[in-house]
């Protein structure tokens, strides 16, 4: 056992460093005391070591309907990009690559995924491309997207181009403050999520963490609109959060929630909401439902059921708290959670939207999306059409898939 044991720490290891390495070393290293302003530079001289040039970073906007190019030295700004029927959108649609043939080279479009989230697109163009090129390019996009989001924290820089030249309210203002990314993509489960007027949402709030195998979320619709609703809602989200990171069951959680509420607003403010919980290993859900509609069961692109609950009790009342629902998914199972917002408001011609509506525009869309997002992007899209573009209430999409999967392999290395 020894001899083996000093057998292999003779064995050498190849610790070299190669060229896309250092590229990319030089820039992880420079990127911890970067301001900002300076990560387009140092992108577009990365870039540039490999040939590459005409180099842009378009992020969503806050609708989710155009891609808008971020300013700075370096970058070639260009003018904002649809998501739907651009090359740039159809890499951020599709989470891969995307080649663009031009007269003077290839144009590459590649997501910006920040952990599950996507955030935009990397854009560029080569006279020619070989495998290395793009291995070392993906590594690039994902590089630069962690570089965005942690920024972020302490800039404005990317809030104002995702703007696109338009002020949120302030109510939507601290609502942005406080949500999650609206996308999120694993092997065992993704979401996606919308929420509508998206410059002028103010009750409207969602939550969600993936802590081991166990996906938390909640979807909150607080009284009221503006300012008031806002602040409201944040207090229900932070009620949630506080007690989701203590793992209290979902039982309490609401009655957390209700007192959190009641004692700082009084019973003439409430909140409607559901708080769900998903075993991302087996696919056991559970949620409590505090006043929302039911959600929806999706399964080969059909509505196949409505996930009823026993009680239906608002927070803020002091009620007692409604049970706990359950239900088992199927590998590819979605569940579409939204407020009342979706379905209560009313279009050009006076007319209710109904659950129904819903329902068909959902199996309409289905089959030609692909993932969550798209499929809640467009979802959206067509009821802000149904709507005839005006909105009289907030309204909320919320769409979880189980996959069924485990994600295992992505800890074990391959070298």
């Amino acid at each position: 056992m020894d001899e083996r044991r000093r057998g292999l720490r003779r064995v050498p290891v190849d610790r070299s460093e190669g060229f896309g390495e250092r590229l990319l070393g030089q820039l992880l290293d420079r990127s911890h005391e970067m301001p900002p302003q300076l990560i387009a530079p140092l992108v577009a001289e990365e870039v540039a070591r490999i040939g590459g040039r005409d180099v842009s970073i378009h992020l969503q906007d806050y609708e989710q309907t155009t891609l808008v190019p971020v300013p700075g030295r370096g970058l070639t700004a260009g003018a904002p990009l649809p998501v739907d029927g651009s090359p740039a959108g159809a890499a951020f649609l599709g989470r891969r690559m995307v080649e663009e043939r031009q007269a003077d080279g290839l144009r590459l479009h590649l997501p910006l995924v920040n952990g599950a989230d996507e955030i935009g697109v990397l854009s560029l163009t080569l006279d020619t491309v070989n495998e290395d090129d793009l291995r070392l390019l993906r590594r690039l996009a994902a590089l630069v997207a962690e570089m965005v989001i942690s920024k972020t924290r302490y800039t404005d820089h990317f809030f104002k181009a995702r703007r696109h030249g338009r002020p949120l309210s302030l109510a939507a203002e601290i609502q942005y403050a406080q949500l999650p990314p609206l996308a999120m993509a694993t092997p065992q489960v993704s979401l996606a999520a919308a929420l509508q007027p998206a410059r002028e949402v103010a009750g409207d709030s969602l939550d969600y963490a993936l802590n081991d195998a166990l996906l938390h979320l909640a979807i909150i619709d607080a009284m009221g609109h503006g300012l008031e609703a806002a602040l409201l809602a944040t207090l229900a989200l932070g009620a949630h959060r506080r007690g989701r990171r203590t793992d209290v069951p979902l039982t309490e959680l609401y009655e957390l929630m209700d007192q959190s509420i009641n004692g700082t607003f009084g019973p003439e403010q409430f909140v409607t909401a559901q708080m769900m919980r998903l075993d991302v290993s087996t696919g056991h859900l559970q949620w409590v439902n505090a006043g929302h509609p039911a959600p929806l069961r999706i399964r080969e692109h059909r509505v196949v059921e409505r996930l009823e609950s026993p009680d239906r009790f608002p927070m803020g009342f002091g009620l007692p708290a409604p049970q706990v629902a359950t239900a088992q998914l199927q590998p590819g199972d979605k569940v579409l959670f939204f407020t009342d917002g979706v379905i209560e408001e009313r279009g050009p011609e006076g007319q209710e939207f109904h659950e129904s509506r819903l329902v068909d525009a959902i199996e309409h869309i289905e089959p030609s999306s692909t993932g969550v997002i798209q499929t809640v992007r467009r979802l959206a899209a067509a009821l802000e059409r149904a709507r005839g573009g005006e909105t009289h209430d907030d309204a909320t999409l919320f769409l979880v898939e189980w996959h069924g999967r485990t994600a295992d392999h992505l800890a074990a290395l391959d070298i």
